[in-house]
C-alpha cells in the first residue's frame, strides 16, 4: 500500500511539474487555458456580468460606450463608403484618441447601407465581428435607427405617418405596425428604434408634431402601450423584438409661438395631467427601454440638465431601467439656453441630470468629460452609473450571447398589406353632400385628377422616411388610374405648387397652370383636387404661422368647382389645415394625412367606394390659427366664453 501510495504521489508531482512547463511554455497556452472572465458567461446573473465588466474598463473604454454617434454626421465620412469605413474605425476606437471602443452607432443603416436588407446584415455582422474579435473588452455593438412609422432605411415598409395612424383608433394595428417593424430591425442587426412619439400632438404650428397621433393624452397613452407591446413585447431578446425608443421625454409639441426646440412653458399639473400619461403607459405599465431626452426647456429648465426630468420622475417616479439618449445636437441645447457655459459644462451637467448616451459627436460627452474626470469635476460614479445602463442594455438584448443575425435569409420583402391596411382605417371622411362619394366606377367615362399632392411621392410618405426608397410608391394618381382601368378617362394637372405666395410665385406660369387645371376639369365628369402640404412645408424644423392651405391652393379648388363639375377635395397633410372656404363650398372632402407607400391605393379604394372610411379624428381641426390652442379638453371658462359671445371677428 506504501509503495502503491509513492507511486501515486510520484505520478502527481510530475503532472504538475509537466503542467507547469506546459504553461511556461512560450505562445501563452496558459491564457487559453484561462477561466472564462464571468461577465461572458450567459449563465451567471445579468447584474453580476455586469459589475464584472464595468471593473475591468478603463475611463477611455467607458467614454467610448457612452458615444452612438448618428453617422449623418461629416466626422464619419461624406458618402456611405467613406461612412462604413468611418464607422469601423470609430467602433474599434480609432477616430478620437483616447475615446473607445464606440458603444455603437445611429441611423448608421440609413446613412451607410443603401442597397436593402442584405447589405445591412452582412456589414452589421462583419462590424460586430470585428469588434468582439479584436477589442480587449469585447464588447458587442448596439445600433439604434427611427422608427417614427416604419425602420427608416432602404427596403424597409414605409407606413402612413402620425396622424394617419392616430386615424384609425385600431390599438390592435397599432401593435402590428410595430411588430412589424422590430421585425423588419432586428432581423439585418437594429437592436432599438426610436423616435416613437407618443407625447400629445398639442399645436399643430410645430411641423414635428407631424409624426404625433393625437391631441388625446388618453389615446397617446393606449398608443404608447400598443407600440411598445409590438415592438418590444415582454422580452426584448426574443426574435424580431427591438426597445422602443419613446419620444421626445417629456415632450416638445406645445412651443412658444410653435417654433421648433422653443421653450414648453407649461405648469406642473399640466405636465402630469398632459404631457406624463403617456410615458406612465408607455414605461410604468409595459416597460419601454428607450427614452430621447427632449431639446425643450421645460418651466425653464432645460431637459438635457433637469435631475428632476431625467432621474426623479423618469426613474424614481416611472421606474424606468433602460437608456436616455440626447436629441441630436442636445447637449448643446444647454450652451443656448445659457445654462453652460460651454460643452464641457454642459455635458457634466447632462451627465449629472441622467443622460446615458450622446449621439452627436458632441465634445461634452467625449474627451471633454475625460477632462472633467480627471480634473475631478465629474465623479467617476456617475460615468460608472451611464455606463452600467449600457452594458445592462446589451445584455438584457442578448448581444453578448448572440450578437449576429442570419444575413442569409433577410430580404426586402416588406409588410406591404399591412400599409394598405392602416392608409385604408386612417383616412377620414369630413364631408360628402348629395352622396357624391363612392364614385360609380361603372359608369364613369372621365375624371380629372389635379392637385400638387395628387402625385408627389415626398408628400405623401411624410418625415423620417429612408434616404434611399426602393419600394414602390403608390400615388393618390396612379391608384386612381389603376382603379378606373381602361374604359375611364384620367386627365391630369398639376394646377400649381404646394407652397409659395402670390408674391413669389411667377404669375405666367400660375396661369398657364390654372388653365390646364380648369381645361381638365371642363373635361371631366369629376374632378378630384388633391392638396396639402408637400415635405418642404411641413416635418421638423418646418413651422408655420399660418394654417391655411399654403399658396395658390385654394385658389385652385375655387377655379375647378368655378367650373360645374362635381368637386372632390382631398388632403394629403402632416397636419391639421384650417380650409374654411372649402369646408362651405366643396361638397366632398377627404382627410389622407401621410398616408404612406400604398396611399395611393387606399384613397383610390375609398372614393370608389372598394373601402368604405372608417377613421376618425384624433385632433382639433381649427378655423383660423387665432383660435389655438385648440384642443378638445379646454376649460369650463372657455366653454362658457365660445357659447357667450366668442371672437368679435369670426365664430368661435
Amino acid at each position: 500500500q506504501k509503495t502503491i501510495m509513492s507511486n501515486r504521489g510520484i505520478l502527481l508531482s510530475a503532472l504538475a511539474f509537466g503542467i507547469a512547463v506546459f504553461f511556461s511554455m512560450p505562445g501563452g497556452s496558459a491564457q487559453s487555458a484561462e477561466k472564462k472572465p464571468l461577465y461572458l458567461d450567459a449563465a451567471q446573473p445579468i447584474d453580476k456580468r455586469v459589475e464584472d465588466l464595468l471593473g475591468r474598463m478603463t475611463l477611455s473604454e467607458k467614454i467610448g460606450q457612452m458615444n452612438m454617434p448618428c453617422v449623418y454626421i461629416g466626422e464619419l465620412g461624406r458618402d456611405p463608403a467613406e461612412k462604413r469605413e468611418g464607422c469601423r474605425r470609430f467602433a474599434l476606437g480609432n477616430v478620437v484618441a483616447g475615446v473607445g471602443p464606440a458603444g455603437g452607432f445611429f441611423t448608421l443603416a440609413d446613412n451607410a447601407l443603401p442597397e436593402g436588407s442584405r447589405q445591412q446584415a452582412e456589414y452589421f455582422n462583419a462590424l460586430q465581428k470585428e469588434v468582439i474579435e479584436t477589442t480587449r473588452l469585447k464588447i458587442p455593438l448596439l445600433q439604434s435607427e427611427e422608427g417614427t412609422h416604419g425602420v427608416m432605411c432602404s427596403g424597409k415598409t414605409i407606413f402612413p405617418e402620425g396622424l394617419a395612424i392616430g386615424s384609425t383608433w385600431n390599438m390592435d394595428l397599432v401593435r402590428q405596425i410595430y411588430a412589424a417593424e422590430g421585425q423588419e430591425a432586428r432581423g439585418v442587426g437594429i437592436h432599438q428604434l426610436y423616435t416613437l412619439v407618443i407625447e400629445p400632438n398639442r399645436d399643430p404650428r410645430l411641423g414635428r408634431n407631424q409624426e404625433g397621433y393625437s391631441e388625446d393624452p388618453y389615446l397617446c397613452s393606449r398608443i404608447a402601450q400598443s407600440i411598445v407591446q409590438g415592438a418590444q413585447g415582454k422580452d426584448v431578446s426574443a426574435p424580431g423584438k427591438v426597445v422602443s425608443g419613446l419620444c421626445h421625454y417629456p415632450g416638445q409639441s406645445q412651443p412658444v409661438s410653435g417654433f421648433e426646440r422653443g421653450a414648453m412653458e407649461i405648469s406642473e399639473r399640466t405636465l402630469r395631467d398632459v404631457f406624463l400619461p403617456p410615458w406612465v403607459a408607455g414605461i410604468k405599465t409595459e416597460g419601454a427601454l428607450g427614452v430621447m431626452a427632449t431639446y425643450p426647456a421645460i418651466d425653464g429648465v432645460p431637459t438635457h440638465s433637469s435631475d428632476k426630468i431625467l432621474t426623479k420622475i423618469l426613474r424614481d417616479e416611472l421606474g424606468f431601467r433602460g437608456l436616455v439618449l440626447s436629441e441630436g445636437g442636445g447637449i448643446g441645447t444647454l450652451v443656448t439656453e445659457k445654462i453652460a457655459a460651454n460643452q464641457k459644462e454642459a455635458g457634466a451637467m447632462a451627465l449629472r441630470a441622467g443622460l446615458d448616451v450622446g449621439i452627436s459627436y458632441e465634445p461634452g460627452f467625449m474627451l471633454l468629460m475625460i477632462e472633467n474626470v480627471k480634473e475631478g469635476k465629474v465623479p467617476m460614479e456617475l460615468i460608472d452609473r451611464a455606463v452600467r445602463r449600457i452594458l445592462r442594455q446589451k445584455m438584457v438584448l442578448g448581444l453578448f450571447d448572440r450578437p449576429y443575425v442570419d444575413a442569409a435569409r433577410v430580404s426586402d420583402d416588406a409588410h406591404r398589406e399591412l400599409a394598405l391596411q392602416v392608409a385604408h382605417e386612417g383616412i377620414v371622411l369630413l364631408k360628402n353632400e348629395r352622396n357624391l362619394l363612392p364614385l360609380e366606377n361603372e359608369f364613369l367615362k372621365s375624371i380629372a385628377v389635379i392637385g400638387p399632392n395628387a402625385d408627389d411621392v415626398a408628400a405623401q410618405l411624410g418625415d423620417y422616411v429612408p434616404r434611399r426608397i426602393t419600394s414602390p410608391i403608390v400615388t393618390v394618381l396612379e391608384g386612381i388610374k389603376r382603379k378606373a382601368g381602361t374604359k375611364t378617362k384620367v386627365f391630369y394637372a398639376k394646377g400649381c405648387s404646394a407652397i409659395g405666395d402670390r408674391e413669389t410665385v411667377n404669375q405666367g406660369e400660375a396661369a398657364k397652370q390654372f388653365e390646364e387645371a380648369t381645361e381638365a376639369a371642363r373635361k371631366a365628369e369629376v374632378a378630384v383636387v388633391v392638396v396639402g402640404e408637400d415635405a418642404k412645408g411641413n416635418g421638423e424644423g418646418r413651422d408655420v404661422a399660418s394654417l391655411d392651405l399654403p399658396g395658390l391652393q385654394e385658389d385652385l379648388i375655387k377655379a375647378v368647382q368655378a367650373t360645374g363639375t362635381p368637386t372632390i377635395v382631398v388632403l394629403i397633410n402632416g397636419r391639421p389645415l384650417s380650409i374654411r372656404w372649402p369646408a362651405a363650398h366643396v361638397p366632398a372632402i377627404v382627410e389622407a394625412w401621410r398616408p404612406g407607400e400604398e396611399g395611393g391605393t387606399a384613397v383610390a379604394d375609398v372614393l370608389f367606394g372598394d373601402y368604405n372610411p372608417s377613421g376618425r379624428l384624433p385632433i382639433t381641426v381649427p378655423r383660423h390659427v387665432g383660435q389655438l390652442p385648440m384642443y378638445y379638453n379646454y376649460s369650463p371658462s372657455k366653454a362658457m366664453w365660445k357659447s357667450v359671445r366668442g371672437y368679435v371677428d369670426m365664430d368661435a
